[in-house]
């Protein structure tokens, strides 16, 4: 790794436009072909079963949950690994880069251990579909017990990221999507002498794919661990700085789940149209998640040596640009709600449901720039308590009960929630960030009294 220590030093560039030009580039590729392979996937489960697009979207929550606690896991290690970068500790660097890989494992244990006891309570809860439920059984413990590649892939990837490194990532991320798009049709409708495995065969190819991204990555992030005392210490401060994440992703989790609960008392086809949206936003959002994705280290290596500007300049940079390229999926959701389910489904009920909904929560993207990026703010700086309680109050105390409030006057209201919700975040992030930055610049001030004197 000690290519990416000299790469560190990108996040000193003069230039934050620049950074973020530099690094952002390849994640959004990346992350491009995956969301290109996200409604592939859905696409030739719509195609072998209406029921099989159903029990995706009961899984998506426990597939979120996986990417959560691995993501969060990461961006823990990552700022860990970006403040030593900034103060120049490259040994503490290694060692949190050391207890990321020996945190694969344990991770791993406990997410298959999860999966085996709570998958089947979980769908039977979802679902009132016996032939969706046994599909999401299969998909669910495929994707869940074989989740190890994709949580070795996605902290290797941020260990490789605090050092500047955002190729070899992207690479990894492009080669696993392509093997998944390949692999899918092949495996579910049983092509070339193969039998005909349906959503296993989906799940099969996920897996595959994320293996081969976390070789891909591994080859350059994989450092053996420290020893224990000190794997415990890093571990203890990776989760401290990483929870908010994890914290963000599972609630994520538990909010699209009772949500799920709360549509399931209408029908089927309404859980439908909550999977196909989270399937269309991973598509609009790839310019924000990855924007996110250079934020993180940008502002802790900054924020480690004081440059306070810089933090904000970067947070404002980077809502700036998210917010000018969320407003193509406005246009798209509020323009074709139609045509993009129907890359999905023919069903004229989940479209007749999903039109509607689709346009309300269009209106939401612009907003959720700010809502999303004040928690990753707060995170990367280490006001780890402020961005999970923004989490928190953002996806438990206002969207499902304003989702659950509206649900009770019609079905389609209960979408305004997603607005409202992304509002009221924006402005409770805003009345922790002004204050803060107004301390800031006092300490800037007396900091500039102070060396005026000195000098004098």
């Amino acid at each position: 790794m000690a290519s990416q220590v000299q790469k560190g030093e990108i996040y000193a560039e003069k230039s934050i436009f620049k950074i973020i030009m530099k690094s952002a580039p390849p994640i959004m590729l990346a992350q491009l072909i995956q969301a290109m392979y996200n409604i592939v996937d859905s696409y030739f489960i719509g195609m072998y079963s209406e029921d099989g697009l159903t029990a995706l979207s009961v899984i998506f929550p426990l597939q979120l949950l996986i990417m959560g606690a691995a993501i969060g896991t990461g961006t823990g290690v990552n700022i860990v690994m970006a403040h030593h970068y900034g103060l120049g500790e490259n040994d503490n660097s290694e060692q949190a880069g050391g207890t990321g890989t020996l945190l694969i494992l344990m991770l791993w244990l406990l997410i298959s251990a999860v999966c085996i006891f709570f998958i089947k309570p979980f769908v039977n809860a979802s679902s009132q579909s016996e032939v969706a439920r046994e599909m999401a059984y299969s998909y669910g413990y495929i994707v869940g017990i074989g989740s190890l590649g994709l949580i070795a892939e996605s902290i290797f990837s941020k260990i490789l990221q605090a050092g500047g490194n955002m190729k070899r990532p992207m690479t990894a991320e492009i080669i696993g999507a392509l093997i998944n798009i390949v692999l899918d049709p092949i495996l579910i409708f049983g092509m070339f002498g193969l039998p005909e495995m349906g959503i296993a065969g989906a799940g099969i190819a996920s897996i595959l794919g994320q293996f081969a991204s976390a070789a891909i990555t591994g080859i350059k992030a994989f450092t053996m661990p420290p020893c224990i005392n000190t794997a415990l210490r890093c571990t203890k401060r990776i989760f401290k700085l990483g929870y908010p994440a994890i914290v963000m992703q599972c609630l994520y989790t538990v909010y699209i789940a009772l949500l799920n609960f709360i549509l399931a008392g209408f029908c089927d086809e309404a859980v439908t149209v909550l999977g196909l949206y989270y399937k269309l936003q991973t598509f609009f959002f790839i310019p924000f998640f990855a924007l996110e994705t250079c934020v993180v280290p940008i502002i802790s290596y900054n924020y480690a040596l004081k440059l306070y500007k810089r933090c904000t300049k970067t947070f404002w940079e980077s809502t700036a640009i998210s917010a000018v390229l969320m407003l193509v999926g406005v246009i798209c959701f509020e323009a074709i709600p139609g045509p993009l389910m129907r890359i999905f489904t023919d069903s004229e009920k989940v479209i007749e449901i999903g039109i509607p909904a689709f346009r309300l929560i269009g209106l939401s993207f612009v907003p959720a720039v700010t809502s999303w990026l004040y928690p990753i703010f707060f995170q990367a700086i280490g006001r780890d308590f402020t961005s999970a309680f923004l989490s928190v109050f953002r996806q438990l105390i206002c969207l499902v009960p304003l989702f659950y409030v509206f649900s009770r006057i019609s079905l389609n209201l209960s979408w305004a929630a997603f607005v409202m919700t992304e509002l009221l975040v924006t402005i409770a992030g805003a009345a922790f960030y002004v204050p803060l930055v107004a301390k800031w610049k006092a300490e800037e001030k007396t900091a500039a009294i102070n060396a005026k004197g000195d000098n004098n």
